[in-house]
């Protein structure tokens, strides 16, 4: 639960620029929530704040929703707008609104649903005859609306995954990114926690069964901080060595450089970056990125992107990829997504992709 907690204000507060990132630590810090209300729960610490008694229920509901606008974002690269997405939050909000009468009600009903989930045999507290039960009907089968919710968000994510594997295989790409991997394991994760809610629900009554969930919960967020920590920046050599430390221990120049990236069509991969293409090449990066500045008086994004636009232009006006969409060409130049192709292109050759095309085609 603590490790869920630290996690979501890692991932909000450090996803500012990454809108799936947010959304992955808001489905974190559901479950921080969720399972602080087990933790009352299990060690009777409930009795001093009673009043909250089951109000993260609703919580449980936005799991599903938050991981697949996670997943969204990744896989699509778009924001989520509230006018767009809204009916995500439909039944969460639903489910909160029906259960109003219940969070407001005396303290004895609270303290009858407590004991009634954990001690069953403790007496019951005398509730006024008068009180509303109604709100019951939509709680007896909250075990249900979990199951479906996470059953429905799994299999749209799984779709989503599953289309965006076949996009990149239709394009040529074989290694897939860090980033397809990352939510296509989420994926996997969702199904997983399905299966073990169900066999949970199946085998035990009201919360008998909650503390596996939380096992299950304490996994999954050290493995996400497992994840998180292997891709930071804090194992790179760059990150204790000083600026320029390495620079002459190395014999590289910009010809050697450009050979490389060429005879190896390095600038196609979606994934490359100055820091990988100084590990290949055994030097800092700060080297790397001080030659292309001196030689081609541009950063490396800039080098690469000219390669790349190079040859998407060489591909725009091929007859043999007339079948391929301008986006698909600019994936195939090693961009990864339209956007960042439109981009470079415009900036590299003054004109976008559309324009371009026509330019070659045969006046009437």
């Amino acid at each position: 639960m603590a490790q869920s907690f630290f996690l979501s204000i890692v991932l909000l507060l450090r996803s500012s620029n990454n809108v799936g990132l947010r959304w992955l630590g808001f489905s974190i810090l559901a479950t921080a929530l969720i399972f602080l209300d087990v933790y009352d729960c299990y060690t009777g610490l409930i009795k001093y704040v009673l009043f909250l008694n089951d109000s993260t229920e609703a919580l449980v509901l936005i799991i599903g929703p938050t991981l697949y606008l996670a997943i969204y974002c990744f896989l699509k690269r778009e924001n989520v707008t509230f006018k767009k997405h809204w009916w995500h939050f439909a039944l969460p909000m639903g489910y909160f609104l029906s259960q109003i009468p219940f969070y407001i009600a005396p303290i004895s009903v609270k303290y009858n649903a407590y004991i009634g989930a954990y001690y069953s045999k403790f007496p019951s507290a005398k509730i006024p005859e008068s009180f509303d039960y109604s709100y019951h009907y939509i709680k007896d089968i909250f075990d249900w609306l979990i199951l479906v919710t996470f059953l429905f968000y799994a299999v749209i994510s799984l779709k989503m995954v599953w289309e965006e594997k076949s996009r990149l295989t239709e394009i040529g790409v074989q290694n897939k990114s860090s980033k397809y991997i990352f939510t296509r394991n989420t994926v996997i994760f969702l199904f997983l926690l399905l299966v073990f809610i169900f066999s949970i629900f199946y085998s035990f009554d009201d919360d008998g069964g909650d503390h596996y969930l939380g096992i299950f919960n304490s996994c999954l967020a050290f493995l996400t901080t497992y994840v998180l920590v292997s891709e930071s920046r804090f194992f790179e050599k760059s990150w204790v060595a000083d600026k320029y430390e390495t620079i002459s221990q190395s014999n590289l120049n910009l010809a050697l450089i450009e050979s490389y990236v060429e005879e190896n069509k390095y600038f196609l991969k979606q994934d490359a970056s100055l820091k990988d293409l100084a590990t290949i090449l055994k030097v800092h990066p700060n080297h790397i990125s001080k030659i292309i500045n001196q030689g081609k008086d541009s950063n490396f994004n800039d080098f690469i992107n000219q390669k790349r636009i190079r040859f998407s232009q060489g591909k725009l006006v091929d007859p043999n990829f007339s079948n391929l969409t301008i986006e698909a060409i600019g994936a195939l130049a090693g961009f990864n997504s339209k956007s960042a192709f439109y981009t470079a292109f415009k900036r590299h050759a003054g004109t976008s992709p559309s324009a371009y095309i026509k330019s070659f085609s045969p006046k009437l």
